[in-house]
């Protein structure tokens, strides 16, 4: 049975490079950053029928095949 050493600390990836931010001002920037870099593992939103553009098409059947399918096709 191996056991592990605890783990080190994490070390910061942002270094204030000029100026004394405080507290809050460097609590914005963290909460921009973890937005800004998102989740690919969240489920989307199903989309909403009213933007689904397929409901706009009409919804009637093919013309019977024969030779004057193609002039029945655009009418209603």
């Amino acid at each position: 049975m191996s056991v592990t050493p605890p783990e080190e600390p994490a070390t910061a990836h942002v270094h204030v490079v000029r100026g004394a931010p405080d507290e809050v001002e460097l609590a914005a920037l963290v909460a921009g950053l973890v937005a800004q870099s998102g989740h690919d593992e969240e489920a989307t939103a199903p989309q909403s029928a009213w933007s689904d553009r397929s409901r706009t098409l009409p919804r009637r059947p093919a013309p019977d095949p024969g030779p004057d399918a193609w002039r029945w096709s655009l009418h209603p």
